[in-house]
């Protein structure tokens, strides 16, 4: 596969959370093998109508059915050509940091550099036991495992110990990253002020998932991120790299997207059954009406948020079916994204980085930096080179049907 081109400016693109619900409008439940297939259509069809990323959620309980986003997003990247593949979220706290740093440097080679992911909490309690975790420890954790994983990228060998795992001595993560340039990172927060101060201080990206919240709460969290950027030498406030998530829902006429979209709102339990339809539109970014409409309530974050570098959109979940989603995705890709494209891009300043990309990270980096397989790349069990003549020590592995 061929690199993604650098897009300018912005990066446009829709996330799905891998929701089995029934649709309320004919009482029927899809089976999860459906559900895939449909999310795989949907990934190809995104590509297809112009937008630029696909990011697959991560959950380990029903009704959700992406336990593996790597496994999916590979698949969909030997289907596609220039969609970047993503994640929403990848779970940094009950996920080993090795075995991330292994399954996203293999999507970035497999994609020819289309992959990036990002990186949460995740908002499922019960999931921390079920890792050998603890809820509590759940900052501290996704501490300690991104410290981990930034350094597996970017240190050929690495001696590490910590609180939550085992030590790790002379370890070389493999495959090494594509070109030598890991896998863009966002830091995907709804609520938590340390995150954005996480992202700030490695100068990744953070990503604000405003689907629930009034969007003065995710401005205090953009902000501060932006401030702390800024402080860790990154940067001005204003290149600061934001990601936002939001929601749609659109027909010719308004009046017709809120009567096809009701019934969903109404019975999705992610909506929890609490404010009606109208007073949810009105306290978050949920836009549900013409494509205009939400072309001028997307082409308004910017007054709130500054410039930013990714918009993703939620539009598959609530028991939606395939065909409608499909529905959507050409009326995203064919009316709103062309034109938030030029309405965002307005007067939008010179030093304004453009949404990242592997090209542009590469470029940053001074160039493709091949893979070293030399001495200083030691084995994982004794840190020598596995290329030495000498003999591996008495009783030594390595790992051949382990």
């Amino acid at each position: 596969m061929n690199d993604t081109t650098t897009w300018p400016g912005m990066q446009f693109g829709i996330f799905t959370v891998s929701d089995i619900t029934e649709d309320p409008t004919d009482g029927r439940t899809p089976s999860e093998a459906e559900k895939i297939r449909n999310t795989v259509t949907l990934a190809k069809h995104a590509e297809e109508v112009g937008l630029d990323v696909f990011a697959l959620g991560e959950h380990h309980n029903p009704p959700f059915w992406s336990s593996s986003p790597t496994t999916t997003l590979a698949y969909i990247a030997a289907q596609t050509e220039r969609l970047i593949m993503s994640t929403a979220t990848t779970l940094i706290t009950t996920n080993d940091p090795v075995k991330i740093a292994e399954d996203f440097a293999m999507l970035q080679h497999v994609s020819g550099g289309r992959a990036d992911l990002m990186l949460g909490r995740g908002n499922t309690g019960p999931v921390y036991p079920w890792f050998g975790q603890d809820i509590r420890q759940g900052l501290p954790l996704a501490i300690e495992n991104y410290n981990l994983l930034h350094r597996l990228w970017r240190e050929d060998v690495v001696d590490w110990e910590g609180k939550f795992r085992s030590p790790l001595q002379g370890f070389t993560s493999t495959p090494r990253p594509l070109d030598g340039v890991a896998p863009f990172v966002w830091h995907g927060s709804i609520r938590t002020p340390e995150i954005a101060e996480q992202a700030a201080y490695y100068g990744d990206g953070f990503f604000a998932n405003n689907i629930f919240w009034p969007k003065e709460h995710y401005q205090r969290l953009v902000t501060l991120y932006r401030q702390r950027f800024a402080h860790y030498g990154h940067g001005t406030p204003e290149q600061a790299i934001v990601g936002l998530g939001g929601q749609v829902f659109m027909a010719a006429k308004s009046q017709d997207a809120v009567a096809q979209f009701r019934p969903y709102f109404d019975n999705a339990p992610v909506y929890g059954h609490g404010p009606s339809l109208e007073d949810f539109s009105e306290m978050t970014p949920l836009t549900v009406g013409s494509p205009q409409q939400v072309i001028d309530r997307y082409a308004s974050m910017r007054e709130t948020f500054g410039d930013y570098q990714r918009q993703l959109f939620l539009i598959d979940h609530a028991g939606l079916p395939l065909k409608t989603v499909l529905e959507q995705l050409d009326i995203l890709g064919g009316e709103v994204v062309p034109v938030l494209r030029k309405e965002l891009a307005k007067d939008r300043p010179a030093d304004v980085p453009d949404a990242p990309t592997h090209a542009n990270l590469v470029e940053r980096a001074g160039g493709a930096r091949e893979a070293r397989p030399n001495a200083n790349r030691g084995d994982n069990l004794t840190g020598g080179s596995p290329y030495q003549d000498t003999p591996a020590p008495a009783g030594a592995s390595f790992g051949i049907g382990r």
